[in-house]
C-alpha cells in the first residue's frame, strides 16, 4: 500500500474511533499470582474472568518485601506479584507511572502458582 494511502487510512480509522478508545496499552510483564491460596482467590474464583482489571498497590511498608506489589480484584486482595518479578513494577509505581493490570489467564490447576496469571500494562 502506498505511504500516502496508508496515512489516509490511519487518519480515517483514528477519526472513527472515540478518543477514549484510542489509548494503546502495551504488555510489559506477565507473572503468576503469588499467595493465591492464602487470600480471596478461591472464594472469588467463579466471579473472576480473564481480562478483568486488577489493581496494583505498592506496599512500601511490607515487612517481608520492600518491593511488594499487592494485586487486588474489585478492591479485594488476591495476592502479590512474585518477589522475583516485582522490582521493576514497584520502581515504576513509585515513580508514578500509570500501570494497569488484567487477569491474563485463569486455570483450574492444583498448583496455586498456575491458577491466575497477572498481565501488567503501561498505557501510551
Amino acid at each position: 500500500m502506498p505511504p500516502r494511502r496508508l496515512a489516509a487510512l490511519c487518519l480515517a480509522l483514528a477519526m472513527a474511533v472515540p478518543a477514549a478508545a484510542q489509548r494503546m496499552q502495551v504488555l510489559v510483564h506477565s507473572a503468576p499470582l503469588a499467595g493465591f491460596q492464602y487470600y480471596a482467590g478461591k472464594i472469588l474464583w467463579d466471579e473472576m474472568q480473564e481480562g478483568d482489571r486488577l489493581a496494583l498497590v505498592r506496599e512500601t511498608d511490607n515487612p517481608h518485601d520492600p518491593h511488594a506489589v499487592r494485586v487486588e480484584w474489585r478492591g479485594t486482595k488476591l495476592g502479590y506479584l512474585p518477589r522475583s518479578d516485582n522490582r521493576a513494577v514497584a520502581a515504576e509505581l513509585d515513580k508514578g507511572t500509570p500501570i494497569g493490570a488484567r487477569i491474563g489467564k485463569l486455570a483450574r490447576n492444583p498448583n496455586p502458582w498456575k491458577r491466575l496469571r497477572v498481565d501488567v500494562y503501561i498505557g501510551l
